[in-house]
């Protein structure tokens, strides 16, 4: 979908996102420059991200010492 046409749908492209886990593609010119996702489909990518460093750090020998569970617990406000 072209940018103008996307602009001119706005509302109509953020309530399908709402529904849906796929990417709308915005094109300038034919060449897509720019993806619509939903909030969801970023956060997982965020989070398969940092499940992918973390391996990658422990593979290497290069992670820290982490937060102990309880220190866990405590932040987010869960039963120890």
């Amino acid at each position: 979908m072209s940018i103008t046409e996307a602009a001119a749908q706005l509302d109509e492209l953020v309530r399908r996102l709402a529904g849906s886990r796929g990417p709308i593609a915005l094109t300038d010119g034919g060449r897509v420059t720019a993806l619509l996702a939903a909030p969801q489909v970023i956060e997982d990518l965020e989070d398969s991200s940092a499940v992918a460093g973390h391996r990658r750090r422990k593979a290497e020998g290069t992670l820290g010492e982490g937060i102990p569970r309880a220190e866990v617990r405590r932040i987010l406000g869960l039963r120890p």
